[in-house]
């Protein structure tokens, strides 16, 4: 039992609450995880909804409006095609999955193509053989990320304090919100909910829990359009029973090794002791798993985060070969450039290292930075550094990705950027070891 302290003066007293009035009690700690539904194809299917109820894949490029519609027009020439009249666009005019035999990916499939086994990072192939009769669509970015913005402002306009984890996912603290206790905090999730639902056409399913670890995982519980709410209580009746890869946190590397000791639910993890996972997975991590399946989350919702770093990159519909496709190698190599500067200019920021990434035709990549002496968001002085860095990877096999990255990011108007000097090519190169400064006597490699 605590000891009960005397204050030692009349001023050290805390105030005492109103006659008849118990003081307020700290509220439980209430946090959602939301997860919008199949997200990227739920966005086209605001485009297509004579495509809802059947198998949608999506993936294998991006989508080009323009094609779309001259497709259209060469198909049904006695029909006047726009934007808006996709909807009457009958279904036998989009392209299946069956015979596909491109190198492309998945990125999400509606839940009636989930039915087949079809998921996310799927290589299209094999979604081929399992769901032939799938419609294949290309990704749109750029509604995608409209739409992001539009239900994420949507949510903090009723719960400000919210934490983005990605285009389609965000955490949000309930504990203070008007309603955030109510039912657990089911309450504000249905009204969450509904107002996405107006805003965007689109539904989101949310897992509320004491922490964002089991908020997480229930969110996958009731999926699509589902609200789950979680207690302490709740995790050894709800939470044990999964896999351990239910735990954001354990890849397919440490599943293996927990098999490799029979350990393959959050039961049989929170069953052994904390030493003996501190003793074979090591000090942070092995804690963090006895923490993990005992459900023990203390990280905050946080706001507002400083990115580590900026990058573009696109895989390509075909490999090119560095000098046989050098001239479309350079196109992409420059537009990633400039978009990477585009990203930091409207966000703010400035880096100095620069860096490239490579994924060949036999899937091995190869990443290569150097760091400037100053910070920058300018294209081609990211354009230019990025050459150099190719000039140290070998170029002789196709590539099938191509990608650019600036880090050590610095707000623009930050002290650290103010105070640091603009310094020549070679003294830049020399900060990292590599090379020199191309010029017209030195060709780029793309």
């Amino acid at each position: 039992m605590l000891d009960r302290v005397t204050p030692a003066t009349p001023s050290a007293t805390p105030l005492a609450p109103p006659p008849g009035k118990a003081p307020e009690a700290t509220p439980p700690r209430r946090i959602a995880h939301l997860d919008m539904d199949a997200f990227f194809a739920s966005v086209e299917l605001l485009r297509y909804p004579q495509l809802k109820g059947l198998p949608v894949v999506i993936g294998g490029g991006r989508r080009r409006e323009d094609d779309v519609l001259a497709r259209l027009r060469e198909t049904y020439p006695d029909r006047a095609w726009s934007e808006a009249t996709l909807d009457r666009v009958p279904v036998d005019f989009f392209p299946r999955l069956s015979g596909y035999t491109g190198r492309g990916v998945a990125t999400t499939a509606t839940y009636a193509a989930r039915q087949f086994g079809v998921g996310s990072a799927m290589g299209l192939m094999k979604a081929a053989r399992l769901c032939p009769q799938a419609i294949l669509l290309p990704v749109d970015f750029d509604e995608v990320r409209r739409i992001s913005r539009l239900f994420k402002s949507t949510i903090t306009e009723i719960a400000p304090q919210m934490e983005d984890r990605g285009v389609d996912e965000v955490y949000i603290d309930f504990t203070h919100v008007p309603g955030g206790q109510r039912e657990g905090g089911r309450v504000l999730a249905r009204l969450i909910q509904k107002s996405i639902l107006d805003a965007t056409g689109l539904t989101c399913s949310i897992g509320v829990a004491p922490n964002k670890l089991i908020a997480k995982m229930a969110s996958e519980f009731d999926k699509p359009n589902g609200i789950s709410v979680l207690t302490e209580a709740d995790v050894q009746t709800r939470i044990w029973p999964l896999s351990v890869r239910k735990i954001n946190g354990i890849g397919p590397k440490a599943e293996a090794r927990l098999a490799g000791f029979d350990i393959r639910t959050v039961g049989e993890l929170a069953a052994r002791e904390r030493d003996w996972l501190v003793d074979h997975f090591g000090k942070s991590y092995g804690a963090w798993l006895n923490d993990a399946a005992w459900g023990r989350d203390e990280r905050p919702v946080v706001t507002e985060s400083e990115p580590v770093s900026m990058s573009r990159e696109t895989t390509f519909e075909r490999d090119l070969h560095a000098v046989r496709d050098k001239a479309e190698l350079g196109t992409v190599f420059t537009r990633l450039c400039e978009q990477v500067a585009a990203d930091l200019q409207r966000k703010g920021y400035v880096g100095k290292t620069i860096g490239i990434k490579l994924r060949y035709d036999d899937f091995k990549t190869a990443t290569r930075d150097q760091t400037i002496g100053h910070f920058t968001a300018d294209a081609k002085a990211i354009r230019q550094t990025a050459g150099q860095c190719l000039k140290r990877v070998p170029l002789t096999r196709r590539l099938r990705l191509l990608g650019v990255r600036v880090g050590n990011l610095v707000k623009a108007d930050s002290e650290e950027n103010r105070l640091s000097p603009p310094v020549s090519w070679s003294q830049s190169a020399t900060t990292s070891g590599a090379g020199r400064r191309p010029d017209e006597s030195e060709p780029e490699l793309f």
